[in-house]
């Protein structure tokens, strides 16, 4: 397994590498069980696949690295705060996006089917009589009303309202049944099923809220069916940038997986969520901030002298064939050497931080961000990194992305890799 990583102790070693040239690494590339129903009981784009942490862990165990608290600051729908809890580690993570950190928690906790049903069917009864107006801006409303046909809006505005009328709002079982009316949120309005970009689908016949809320909270339980018996070991999942959060106390191992630039928009993705569950009056807000977001305010001519070798040599290339992109790429690489600095300091002493992260391409650009992380690692104080390269089965045989977002083997979209890189930094 060692003879398929490449060992990197110097920024100059860095520069000079070729990771793409790697052998397939088989390790980090295939799982050996099926990934459990609770990964499954929210649609998210770029899914961080489960059996990455349990190698993970399995790793820093091969080195004597004794992991008591993990750490994910980019930790989208929970995939890692799950499997640590199932692996009886503390955990802690942070995501921008709050909708992902609603999946998060949910996902994290604990709950007896009895109270799941009970509290079900006290929102069946209460649906009945509930009202159907809901207490949201009036330009979250005329949104929605953009999506959904207005019966449609009625029944979900009815439905959210006996979630809140039924469900304690401090108890867990809250965010369990607020899970569940997200992710029926899509299927039943007439957002283009599949479409990674907000489009609309003047064909689409809408769900049945009621139903598709039913099948849905089925679904949920069955996945906790599942699930082994709850641990004691703490979660702590936070709504907010890493570069402004602290946890408690220091990281034994990080994993997670960073945004791409150019790739994803997850305001705009969740906007149905945010502005269901009132987390943004316009979900634009929702932008700001967020790591590889083509929404920013930077100062170029200032800015790009911050910028590292690989991500001075890539924003240059940009430069000449889209200034906007060349600009956002610069401010996602410089975040990203903000993020690769937080890490060293929320690591303790002889720390691993493990990071899966892909490349992009624009306009004949290789948007190098695996290399460019790897040199932000070093030079921020990490001892080592070590690279491997994973593929990803599903993106070989569909490699390019249509005009709406969607998987395709036509090469007239746009190129997507078929591989991404594990990242292994060491303290």
């Amino acid at each position: 397994m060692s003879s398929e990583y490449l060992q990197l102790r110097s920024v100059r070693e860095t520069t000079r590498s070729r990771l793409a040239q790697l052998p397939e690494n088989a390790f980090w590339s295939k799982g050996t069980e099926h990934e459990l129903k609770i990964h499954r009981i929210h649609a998210y784009p770029a899914k961080f696949p489960a059996f990455i942490t349990s190698k993970a862990l399995a790793f820093a165990k091969s080195k004597g690295i004794k992991v008591k608290t993990v750490g994910d600051i980019f930790c989208g729908c929970g995939t890692v705060a799950f499997e640590a809890r199932r692996n009886a580690i503390d955990f802690w993570g942070c995501d921008i996006n709050p909708v992902a950190t609603l999946i998060a928690a949910a996902k994290s906790n604990s709950y007896e089917k009895s109270k799941l049903n009970h509290y079900y069917h006290e929102i069946m009864i209460a649906l009945r009589k509930a009202s159907t107006v809901v207490e949201l801006s009036n330009v979250a409303i005329e949104r929605l009303d953009y999506w959904y046909p207005k019966e449609q809006f009625r029944n979900l505005a009815k439905l959210l309202n006996a979630i809140y009328g039924s469900v304690p709002s401090r108890s867990h079982y809250r965010q369990f049944f607020l899970c569940a009316f997200s992710n029926i949120l899509k299927p039943t309005s007439r957002w283009l099923t599949k479409s990674i970009k907000p489009q609309l689908d003047p064909n689409k016949r809408p769900a049945e809220v009621r139903q598709a809320f039913t099948n849905q909270v089925r679904l949920m339980i069955e996945a906790w069916k599942q699930v082994e018996s709850p641990t004691n070991n703490k979660i702590e999942i936070r709504t907010g940038n890493i570069l402004d959060l602290t946890p408690p106390s220091k990281i034994d191992m990080i994993i997670t997986s960073p945004p791409y630039v150019t790739s994803y928009e997850y305001a705009d993705l969740h906007q149905l969520s945010s502005l269901w569950l009132g987390y943004a009056s316009d979900y634009r807000e929702l932008r700001k901030g967020s790591i590889g977001s083509a929404q920013h305010n930077l100062d170029f001519n200032r800015e790009i002298k911050r910028l590292n070798t690989i991500g001075s040599r890539v924003v240059f290339s940009l430069f000449d064939r889209d200034k906007a992109i060349a600009r956002s790429t610069a401010k996602y690489f410089l975040d990203m050497q903000l993020v690769a600095n937080r890490c060293f300091r929320l690591l303790r002493r002889s720390g691993l931080a493990l990071f899966v992260i892909g490349n992009t391409e624009y306009k004949g650009v290789r948007i190098d961000n695996a290399t460019h992380l790897a040199e932000s690692l070093l030079s921020t104080g990490f001892s080592r990194v070590r690279v491997a390269k994973r593929h990803m089965s599903g993106k070989i045989l569909t490699p390019y992305r249509d005009s709406i977002g969607q998987f395709s083997g036509q090469s007239t979209g746009r190129h997507v890799y078929a591989e991404e890189f594990v990242l292994i930094a060491n303290k």
